[in-house]
Protein backbone atom coordinates (compact mmCIF):
# COMPACT_ATOMS: atom_id res chain seq x y z
CA UNK A 1 0.00 0.00 0.00
CA UNK A 2 1.62 3.50 -0.77
CA UNK A 3 1.84 5.51 2.12
CA UNK A 4 0.00 8.15 3.50
CA UNK A 5 0.02 11.96 1.99
CA UNK A 6 1.74 14.19 4.86
CA UNK A 7 -0.70 16.37 4.70
CA UNK A 8 -4.56 15.00 4.00
CA UNK A 9 -6.25 17.87 3.11
CA UNK A 10 -4.00 18.11 -0.28
CA UNK A 11 -6.79 15.28 -1.73
CA UNK A 12 -9.32 18.22 -2.00
CA UNK A 13 -11.97 17.02 0.18
CA UNK A 14 -13.18 15.70 3.90
CA UNK A 15 -13.36 11.76 3.39
CA UNK A 16 -9.56 11.09 3.92
CA UNK A 17 -6.90 9.37 2.49
CA UNK A 18 -7.67 6.83 -0.54
CA UNK A 19 -5.34 5.46 -3.38
CA UNK A 20 -7.56 7.16 -6.02
CA UNK A 21 -7.28 9.92 -4.30
CA UNK A 22 -3.90 10.49 -4.15
CA UNK A 23 -3.38 9.34 -7.70
CA UNK A 24 -6.21 11.86 -8.81
CA UNK A 25 -3.45 14.72 -6.73
CA UNK A 26 -0.76 13.28 -8.66
CA UNK A 27 -2.02 13.83 -12.00
CA UNK A 28 -3.62 17.41 -11.47
CA UNK A 29 0.06 18.38 -10.63
CA UNK A 30 0.93 16.88 -13.23
CA UNK A 31 -1.36 18.26 -15.76
CA UNK A 32 -1.80 21.69 -14.14
CA UNK A 33 1.57 22.62 -12.84
CA UNK A 34 2.63 25.29 -10.41
CA UNK A 35 4.19 28.27 -12.90
CA UNK A 36 7.75 28.66 -12.75
CA UNK A 37 8.58 25.51 -11.19
CA UNK A 38 10.87 24.18 -14.26
CA UNK A 39 13.78 26.81 -15.14
CA UNK A 40 14.89 27.67 -18.51
CA UNK A 41 18.12 25.99 -20.07
CA UNK A 42 21.31 28.86 -19.70
CA UNK A 43 21.49 27.87 -23.64
CA UNK A 44 19.70 25.73 -25.58
CA UNK A 45 20.27 21.87 -25.30
CA UNK A 46 20.60 19.41 -28.06
CA UNK A 47 20.28 15.89 -26.86
CA UNK A 48 20.79 12.83 -28.88
CA UNK A 49 18.92 10.33 -26.93
CA UNK A 50 21.43 7.04 -28.52
CA UNK A 51 21.66 3.25 -26.98
CA UNK A 52 22.69 0.54 -29.96
CA UNK A 53 20.43 -2.00 -27.77
CA UNK A 54 16.66 -2.15 -28.63
CA UNK A 55 14.15 -2.07 -26.46
CA UNK A 56 15.97 -0.13 -23.21
CA UNK A 57 13.42 2.51 -23.38
CA UNK A 58 15.08 4.91 -25.81
CA UNK A 59 12.22 6.24 -27.56
CA UNK A 60 9.98 6.14 -24.46
CA UNK A 61 12.40 8.20 -22.62
CA UNK A 62 12.68 10.87 -25.35
CA UNK A 63 8.74 11.64 -26.01
CA UNK A 64 8.36 11.22 -22.35
CA UNK A 65 11.11 13.55 -20.80
CA UNK A 66 10.35 16.00 -23.76
CA UNK A 67 6.04 16.08 -23.15
CA UNK A 68 7.52 16.27 -19.21
CA UNK A 69 9.52 19.57 -19.99
CA UNK A 70 6.48 20.91 -22.20
CA UNK A 71 3.94 20.80 -19.89
CA UNK A 72 5.91 22.60 -17.36
CA UNK A 73 6.54 25.62 -19.92
CA UNK A 74 9.63 24.41 -21.99
CA UNK A 75 9.44 24.61 -25.72
CA UNK A 76 10.94 21.25 -26.40
CA UNK A 77 11.31 19.34 -30.06
CA UNK A 78 11.42 15.71 -30.55
CA UNK A 79 13.20 14.91 -33.95
CA UNK A 80 12.61 11.23 -34.60
CA UNK A 81 15.27 9.92 -36.34
CA UNK A 82 14.23 6.10 -36.56
CA UNK A 83 12.66 5.03 -39.43
CA UNK A 84 10.03 2.82 -37.12
CA UNK A 85 8.36 6.30 -36.24
CA UNK A 86 7.94 4.93 -32.76
CA UNK A 87 8.39 8.79 -31.59
CA UNK A 88 6.14 10.26 -34.17
CA UNK A 89 3.24 7.68 -32.93
CA UNK A 90 3.58 8.25 -29.18
CA UNK A 91 3.13 12.28 -30.31
CA UNK A 92 0.76 11.16 -32.37
CA UNK A 93 2.07 12.59 -35.32
CA UNK A 94 1.17 11.91 -38.89
CA UNK A 95 3.83 9.93 -40.22
CA UNK A 96 2.51 8.63 -43.22
CA UNK A 97 4.24 8.44 -46.67
CA UNK A 98 4.42 11.54 -48.03
CA UNK A 99 4.22 13.87 -45.10
CA UNK A 100 7.30 16.37 -45.04
CA UNK A 101 9.38 14.59 -42.05
CA UNK A 102 13.08 14.40 -41.13
CA UNK A 103 13.94 12.30 -44.62
CA UNK A 104 13.26 15.66 -46.91
CA UNK A 105 15.02 17.75 -44.23
CA UNK A 106 18.36 15.13 -44.44
CA UNK A 107 18.19 15.59 -48.34
CA UNK A 108 17.47 18.98 -48.63
CA UNK A 109 13.84 19.68 -49.44
CA UNK A 110 12.51 21.13 -46.87
CA UNK A 111 13.38 22.83 -43.83
CA UNK A 112 13.31 22.32 -40.46
CA UNK A 113 10.88 23.81 -39.20
CA UNK A 114 8.70 23.49 -42.42
CA UNK A 115 8.84 19.79 -41.02
CA UNK A 116 7.91 20.41 -37.42
CA UNK A 117 4.58 19.77 -36.35
CA UNK A 118 2.87 20.37 -32.63
CA UNK A 119 1.57 17.51 -30.63
CA UNK A 120 -1.68 17.88 -29.44
CA UNK A 121 -0.28 16.94 -26.01
CA UNK A 122 0.88 20.34 -25.58
CA UNK A 123 1.42 23.73 -27.53
CA UNK A 124 4.82 23.52 -26.28
CA UNK A 125 5.62 19.82 -27.83
CA UNK A 126 7.17 20.13 -31.45
CA UNK A 127 7.86 17.01 -33.48
CA UNK A 128 9.75 15.93 -36.54
CA UNK A 129 8.07 13.18 -37.78
CA UNK A 130 9.98 10.08 -39.35
CA UNK A 131 8.30 8.16 -42.64
CA UNK A 132 9.08 4.60 -43.86
CA UNK A 133 11.15 6.62 -46.63
CA UNK A 134 14.03 7.34 -43.84
CA UNK A 135 14.54 3.52 -43.91
CA UNK A 136 16.74 4.07 -46.96
CA UNK A 137 18.37 7.29 -46.07
CA UNK A 138 21.46 6.10 -45.17
CA UNK A 139 22.27 4.61 -48.26
CA UNK A 140 21.55 7.85 -49.83
CA UNK A 141 23.57 9.50 -47.48
CA UNK A 142 27.14 7.62 -48.22
CA UNK A 143 27.00 9.32 -51.46
CA UNK A 144 26.19 13.16 -50.63
CA UNK A 145 28.57 15.79 -49.65
CA UNK A 146 29.01 16.57 -45.85
CA UNK A 147 27.04 13.16 -44.73
CA UNK A 148 27.67 13.36 -41.33
CA UNK A 149 26.62 16.34 -41.03
CA UNK A 150 23.50 16.84 -42.52
CA UNK A 151 21.40 17.16 -39.59
CA UNK A 152 23.73 19.70 -37.96
CA UNK A 153 23.25 21.98 -40.74
CA UNK A 154 19.21 21.44 -40.18
CA UNK A 155 19.73 22.30 -36.85
CA UNK A 156 20.92 25.89 -37.31
CA UNK A 157 20.85 27.98 -34.56
CA UNK A 158 18.32 30.01 -37.01
CA UNK A 159 16.05 27.46 -37.60
CA UNK A 160 15.85 26.53 -34.11
CA UNK A 161 15.24 30.49 -33.14
CA UNK A 162 12.32 30.52 -35.46
CA UNK A 163 10.95 27.51 -34.19
CA UNK A 164 12.04 28.90 -30.12
CA UNK A 165 12.43 26.17 -28.32
CA UNK A 166 14.65 25.12 -25.66
CA UNK A 167 15.48 21.32 -25.80
CA UNK A 168 15.91 19.33 -28.51
CA UNK A 169 15.72 15.55 -28.01
CA UNK A 170 16.60 13.78 -31.31
CA UNK A 171 15.87 9.91 -30.80
CA UNK A 172 18.30 7.36 -32.86
CA UNK A 173 17.91 4.18 -34.13
CA UNK A 174 18.93 1.17 -32.62
CA UNK A 175 22.15 0.98 -34.23
CA UNK A 176 25.44 2.52 -34.62
CA UNK A 177 25.20 3.90 -38.33
CA UNK A 178 25.01 6.69 -40.30
CA UNK A 179 21.92 8.26 -38.83
CA UNK A 180 22.64 8.02 -35.23
CA UNK A 181 26.30 9.62 -36.51
CA UNK A 182 24.43 12.57 -37.56
CA UNK A 183 22.52 12.68 -34.40
CA UNK A 184 25.83 13.17 -32.46
CA UNK A 185 27.54 15.46 -35.00
CA UNK A 186 24.52 17.85 -34.52
CA UNK A 187 23.91 17.64 -30.65
CA UNK A 188 26.30 18.73 -27.71
CA UNK A 189 24.98 16.30 -25.22
CA UNK A 190 24.27 12.19 -25.17
CA UNK A 191 21.75 11.07 -22.93
CA UNK A 192 21.90 7.20 -22.82
CA UNK A 193 18.84 5.06 -21.33
CA UNK A 194 20.05 1.61 -19.69
CA UNK A 195 17.80 -0.77 -18.75
CA UNK A 196 18.22 -2.43 -15.07
CA UNK A 197 18.06 -6.16 -16.97
CA UNK A 198 20.89 -9.12 -17.37
CA UNK A 199 23.35 -7.38 -20.00
CA UNK A 200 22.54 -3.76 -19.85
CA UNK A 201 26.09 -2.99 -19.93
CA UNK A 202 26.58 -5.36 -22.99
CA UNK A 203 27.68 -3.07 -26.13
CA UNK A 204 27.31 -0.45 -24.31
CA UNK A 205 31.57 0.01 -24.78
CA UNK A 206 31.20 0.50 -28.15
CA UNK A 207 28.38 3.19 -28.05
CA UNK A 208 31.09 4.82 -25.96
CA UNK A 209 33.91 4.25 -28.50
CA UNK A 210 32.10 5.73 -31.09
CA UNK A 211 31.26 8.51 -29.59
CA UNK A 212 34.95 9.46 -28.69
CA UNK A 213 35.27 9.06 -32.27
CA UNK A 214 32.93 11.78 -32.79
CA UNK A 215 34.60 13.45 -30.68
CA UNK A 216 37.60 13.15 -31.91
CA UNK A 217 36.71 13.93 -35.21
CA UNK A 218 33.39 15.12 -35.74
CA UNK A 219 32.31 17.15 -32.98
CA UNK A 220 34.85 18.06 -30.44
CA UNK A 221 31.97 19.80 -27.97
CA UNK A 222 30.26 16.09 -27.43
CA UNK A 223 29.71 14.68 -23.97
CA UNK A 224 27.95 12.30 -22.45
CA UNK A 225 25.86 14.24 -19.82
CA UNK A 226 23.27 12.19 -19.10
CA UNK A 227 22.41 8.69 -17.68
CA UNK A 228 19.00 7.23 -17.20
CA UNK A 229 18.13 4.06 -15.74
CA UNK A 230 15.03 2.37 -17.13
CA UNK A 231 12.79 -0.56 -16.47
CA UNK A 232 13.46 -0.90 -12.99
CA UNK A 233 11.90 -3.64 -10.81
CA UNK A 234 12.42 -3.68 -7.02
CA UNK A 235 10.84 -7.04 -6.61
CA UNK A 236 14.13 -8.49 -8.10
CA UNK A 237 17.94 -7.82 -6.81
CA UNK A 238 19.37 -7.98 -10.02
CA UNK A 239 18.08 -4.67 -11.12
CA UNK A 240 19.62 -2.95 -7.52
CA UNK A 241 22.80 -4.89 -8.51
CA UNK A 242 22.51 -3.03 -12.27
CA UNK A 243 21.94 0.18 -10.63
CA UNK A 244 24.74 -0.04 -8.15
CA UNK A 245 26.82 -0.92 -11.15
CA UNK A 246 25.94 1.54 -13.26
CA UNK A 247 26.21 4.56 -10.39
CA UNK A 248 29.07 3.45 -9.13
CA UNK A 249 31.14 3.51 -12.70
CA UNK A 250 29.37 6.84 -14.14
CA UNK A 251 29.02 8.61 -10.86
CA UNK A 252 26.68 12.29 -10.83
CA UNK A 253 25.77 11.50 -14.44
CA UNK A 254 23.16 9.34 -13.80
CA UNK A 255 19.86 11.13 -13.08
CA UNK A 256 18.96 10.10 -9.49
CA UNK A 257 15.59 9.52 -11.14
CA UNK A 258 15.23 5.92 -12.09
CA UNK A 259 12.06 4.84 -14.20
CA UNK A 260 10.29 1.63 -12.60
CA UNK A 261 8.76 -0.67 -15.12
CA UNK A 262 5.26 -0.27 -16.00
CA UNK A 263 2.31 -1.24 -17.73
CA UNK A 264 1.08 1.65 -18.31
CA UNK A 265 4.22 3.40 -20.12
CA UNK A 266 3.88 0.61 -22.39
CA UNK A 267 0.50 1.25 -23.48
CA UNK A 268 0.92 4.80 -24.04
CA UNK A 269 1.93 4.76 -27.53
CA UNK A 270 -0.78 2.45 -28.42
CA UNK A 271 -3.23 5.09 -27.84
CA UNK A 272 -1.29 7.97 -29.33
CA UNK A 273 0.25 9.19 -26.41
CA UNK A 274 2.79 9.62 -23.75
CA UNK A 275 2.44 8.44 -20.40
CA UNK A 276 1.92 12.14 -18.95
CA UNK A 277 -0.90 12.28 -20.94
CA UNK A 278 -2.79 8.44 -20.67
CA UNK A 279 -2.20 8.09 -17.01
CA UNK A 280 -0.55 11.19 -15.77
CA UNK A 281 -1.09 10.08 -11.95
CA UNK A 282 0.73 6.76 -12.94
CA UNK A 283 4.36 6.20 -11.16
CA UNK A 284 5.68 6.23 -14.72
CA UNK A 285 4.18 9.59 -15.45
CA UNK A 286 5.63 10.90 -12.18
CA UNK A 287 8.99 9.37 -12.54
CA UNK A 288 9.93 10.74 -16.05
CA UNK A 289 8.93 14.53 -14.44
CA UNK A 290 11.07 13.93 -12.03
CA UNK A 291 13.78 13.17 -14.39
CA UNK A 292 12.73 15.80 -16.46
CA UNK A 293 12.86 18.01 -13.51
CA UNK A 294 16.31 16.68 -12.82
CA UNK A 295 17.25 17.39 -16.74
CA UNK A 296 15.58 21.07 -16.47
CA UNK A 297 17.82 21.69 -12.96
CA UNK A 298 20.84 20.96 -14.56
CA UNK A 299 20.29 22.79 -17.42
CA UNK A 300 19.77 26.27 -15.63
CA UNK A 301 22.84 25.58 -13.49
CA UNK A 302 25.16 24.31 -15.83
CA UNK A 303 26.09 27.33 -18.64
CA UNK A 304 27.03 25.35 -21.06
CA UNK A 305 27.07 26.94 -24.88
CA UNK A 306 24.78 25.36 -27.31
CA UNK A 307 25.25 26.69 -30.58
CA UNK A 308 23.43 24.10 -33.33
Amino acid sequence: MNPRPSDPASTGHDLGWTPIAEEAVRAASVLHPKEGTLPRPTHRRVLTVANQKGGVGKTTSAVNLAAALAVHGLKTLVIDLDPQGNASTALDIDHRSGTPSIYEVLIGEVSLAEAAAVSEQSSNLFCVPATIDLAGAEIELVSMANRETRLKEALSSEILDQIGVDYVFIDCPPSLGLLTVNAMVAAQEVLIPIQCEYYALEGLGQLLSNIELVQQHLNRELRVSTILLTMYDGRTKLADQVTNEVRNHFGDTVLKTVIPRSVKVSEAPGYGQTVLSYDPGSRGAMSYLDAAKEIAVRGATEGRSSTA
